[in-house]
């Protein structure tokens, strides 16, 4: 199934739960706010919701020329130029702040589809949102992605009719870069990378679309990053730790994964992962095989 069908299917599931009819396709700026309903893409079901505490690190990938101008899942025009990106349940059109932990280059993003299907992946953005993230080369970057708010533009008042409203985008000039200190994700190393001691600007050319106020600017930030990242494959969390030790024994025929205790709000989660992984390619092998065994949950994160 390629990802235009796939996206194709989603945006009818979305249209069908929220009593929509059709989308427009002409070229649009902003869409209704919407969470939409679950939905199930090869054998996978996803649960849109709201999610204020958002707060999540994997691996980013981008999508570009075989998309643009097709209609996004909530009925804006996806446009690679543009600071956008695709998220399977974050509510659309919704802010992030993505930052790339390999080299800490930040910007916010506007949340307006859904994806990516690919299992290891968290996001998938606009080929111009690669570009200043500094990952249009090699694909894939280990990134941190947190909620930022509803995204301007959108109906503050939740209507999920899916009709967007037109609006016009001009270009803007490169902005220049910052540097401020990124609190570290969950779970992460505290080694870190120092940030960049001054302000420098953009070598990145194209062209940046000047949205309505709150929305995406252009303004890349150099925030401060761990050192050095490992990936590792986390298949559930559980506050009871015989939940964890149960399927651990469940996976014997997998691997052996590991059994990590963290604190969350002063209680104790237990984590089931198997890695870590130095490498993207290790960590998407080992993650098919935690999905072969029927752990269709199991995601790629980066500590």
């Amino acid at each position: 199934m390629n990802r235009w069908t796939v996206l194709f299917a989603v945006a009818v599931l979305l249209d069908l739960a929220s009593g929509c009819a059709t989308h427009t396709t002409q070229h649009v700026a902003t869409g209704a706010y919407k969470v939409g309903a679950p939905y199930q893409i090869a054998g996978v079901w996803y649960y849109p919701k709201d999610d204020p505490f958002y707060d999540e690190t994997g691996v980013a990938s981008w999508y570009g020329e075989d998309f643009h101008g097709k209609a996004t899942a909530n009925g804006e025009t996806y446009d690679m130029n543009s600071l956008t990106a695709a998220h399977r349940t974050l509510p659309l059109p919704t802010m992030v702040r993505v930052t790339n932990l390999e080299n800490g280059r930040s910007i916010k993003l506007r949340v307006n589809d859904r994806g990516p299907y690919a299992r290891g992946r968290i996001l998938d953005v606009s080929r111009h949102a690669a570009q200043l993230l500094g990952f249009q080369s090699s694909g894939t970057a280990r990134v941190r992605v947190e909620y930022e708010g509803r995204a301007t533009g959108s109906d503050s008042h939740g209507d999920d009719s899916g009709v967007p409203a037109a609006a016009t985008i001009q270009a803007a000039p490169m902005a220049p870069v910052s540097a401020a200190e990124l609190a570290p994700p969950p779970g992460a190393q505290s080694a870190s990378r120092p940030a960049t001691g001054s302000p420098t600007t953009s070598s990145t050319s194209g062209p940046v679309a000047r949205p309505q106020a709150g929305d995406p600017d252009g303004v890349v930030t150099t925030m401060q990053v761990p050192a050095s990242t490992q990936l590792w494959i986390q298949v559930g969390a559980f506050s009871a730790r015989s939940n964890a030790e149960r399927l651990v024994s469940g996976l014997s025929g997998v691997g052996r994964p590991q059994i990590s205790q963290l604190f969350l709000n002063g209680k104790p989660l237990y984590r089931v992962r198997f890695g870590p992984f130095s490498a993207v390619e290790g960590a998407d092998a080992m993650l098919d095989k935690v999905i072969g065994a029927g752990q269709n949950g199991a995601q790629i994160v980066v500590e």
